[in-house]
């Protein structure tokens, strides 16, 4: 099958498994997470942000079912893994030497800026409003934070996903 979906012209008529296998080949390694506790429209944001960066798995903690229009077909071109309990996700992530870094404005965070992203690790998001889990914030290696300056508490999770992905890529491979 011919993709004919919105992707850059190297990818323009290739089939879709053609597309997979040059991303795969090129990963840099970022892995991303999404604890998606109840159905988040914001999902399919941070799987477009995850394809845009480049990220190759991202794993989903929970229900299989969450709203994909966002992701804008993006979801295609990318490993998608899901765990029914974050137990599961927890014992693949040690399983493969991945740090468990949980993105949270909650106590105990630390500040984007300050803070080190491992090359190994796999960020993991929670769901708009209520954030991560207290199960993951104990099951973190890390909680981190971005820094904001205005008056609301927090930034939406799909602008904090493209944010730290973002920020990943420009200390590891920019």
């Amino acid at each position: 099958m011919r993709d004919t979906r919105n992707v850059i012209d190297k990818y323009k008529g290739l089939p879709l498994e053609e597309i997979v296998d040059d991303l795969d080949q090129r990963s840099h390694g970022l892995e991303i997470a999404v604890e998606n506790t109840e159905r988040d429209f914001n999902m399919g944001t941070i799987v477009r942000n995850a394809n845009a960066f480049g990220v190759r798995h991202v794993h989903v903690i929970g229900r299989k079912q969450w709203n994909k229009r966002g992701a804008m077909m993006t979801d295609k071109y990318l490993h998608i893994l899901y765990y029914a309990t974050l137990d599961e996700f927890i014992v693949a992530m040690k399983a493969n030497n991945r740090a468990i870094i949980a993105i949270d404005n909650i106590e105990g965070s630390v500040k984007l800026a300050q803070t080190e992203l491992p090359v190994h690790g796999v960020m993991v998001f929670g769901q708009e409003g209520p954030g991560i889990s207290p199960e993951l914030a104990m099951a973190a290696d890390k909680i981190v934070a971005i820094e904001q300056f205005g008056s609301t508490r927090s930034v939406n999770v799909g602008v904090a996903a493209g944010i730290v992905m973002y920020e990943w890529i420009r200390r590891h491979r920019l």
